[in-house]
């Protein structure tokens, strides 16, 4: 990396993903000149630890991007598409975590291991894309550069820290409640604007964001659209079922796609996985080695197994993936996208 520091700026800081980018910047040693907190007025005044430092959250105003380099935000949609084009405005690089920009044709959508130089064309918002969906195009895009990439179908067991530190508090409680033989109380899950609320523990609710007129939720839409941006390919055929499922943090998913390449062999594909950025290969059935997110938690790859191939479909192949959806799927993918910022001269001052 350049000798030069930054002064980087997080938006969200005490969410979820906030304090996992934070974190995230401490381990990757990232080359901060000054740091500062941003959130909303009701987290204003916090304060948290950086590298032995004390450093208070204040609340996100336009103004408080007045030299800042790099922001990145995870604050919710609204909190972005008000503050976000600000931070732009007084100089900064905006990587966003949230739903705002991703599907802005103006806006690039990155996945450094596969898409990193869409970075170039940046106009001063970058769009950190979905988590189930970051995790997924990792593991697809090496397969789709050699073989090709005709159809993919996904089903998701997604964590339920994918939606916030409140709905894992939810999932602890209604366990320990359940345990208790007590009645489990829903106000959550599986949105919390939502008219109904299920509860989650010892569940699976097959609804992740609100339904869209097709009959499919904004989170399957959201892994269908930015698939297809994210790998430059209108054309290709995606489907997704996004279950919510009683994991505090780590999304699994079932993936299965078919190749353009006639003849490919279960053994090529492990082959190809095992050397790719990001990828860590768990395949082994008769050790009964596979990814499992209990393993996944607190690492930054993207974990595949199980690959196979389909039993009537001659190009057709399914695989099961793994990643910590705070980290790979969120808080590294930004850093990550910040690193390649600077690592392409894009962030010079």
């Amino acid at each position: 990396m350049a000798n030069n520091r930054y002064h980087v700026a997080v938006v969200g800081a005490t969410g979820a993903v906030g304090e996992q980018m934070i974190k995230t910047l401490i381990e990757r040693d990232f080359p901060i000149s000054k740091l500062t907190l941003l959130s909303s007025a009701r987290s204003a005044g916090k304060t948290v630890q950086f590298k032995g430092e004390t450093i208070t959250v204040h609340e996100a105003k336009p103004e408080s991007f007045e030299g800042v380099d790099i922001a990145l935000f995870s604050a919710g949609g609204s909190v972005s598409k008000q503050l976000a084009p600000e931070a732009v405005k007084r100089g900064a690089i905006v990587v966003d975590n949230t739903s705002a920009f991703r599907m802005d044709p103006d806006v690039p959508l990155v996945v450094p291991e596969v898409n990193e130089e869409d970075l170039q064309k940046h106009q001063g918002i970058i769009a950190n894309p979905n988590c189930s969906t970051i995790q997924m195009v990792v593991a697809l895009e090496p397969i789709r550069q050699k073989f090709g990439l005709n159809r993919v179908i996904v089903s998701t067991y997604q964590a339920v820290s994918g939606a916030g530190n409140q709905a894992v508090q939810e999932l602890y409680s209604q366990t320990k409640d359940v345990l208790d033989n007590k009645e489990a109380q829903a106000k959550i899950l599986p949105v919390k604007n939502d008219k109904k609320h299920y509860q989650i523990a010892f569940n699976a609710i097959p609804q992740i964001d609100v339904f869209q007129d097709n009959g499919f939720t904004f989170e399957e839409m959201k892994m269908i659209n930015e698939t297809k941006k994210i790998m430059h390919m209108p054309e290709l055929k995606v489907a997704a079922t996004c279950v919510r499922i009683p994991v505090a943090s780590g999304h699994s998913e079932s993936v299965y796609f078919e190749v353009e390449t006639d003849h490919v062999s279960t053994l090529e594909i492990r082959n190809l996985l095992s050397t790719a950025p990001g990828i860590v290969l768990e395949d082994n059935p008769s050790e009964q080695i596979y990814p499992l997110a209990t393993n996944a938690v607190g690492q930054r790859d993207v974990f595949v197994g199980r690959i196979r191939k389909d039993l009537d479909e001659k190009n057709g192949f399914h695989m099961w993936v793994v990643s910590d959806n705070l980290l790979k799927g969120a808080a590294w993918n930004s850093v990550q996208i910040a690193e390649s910022l600077i690592r392409l001269g894009l962030l010079n001052k």
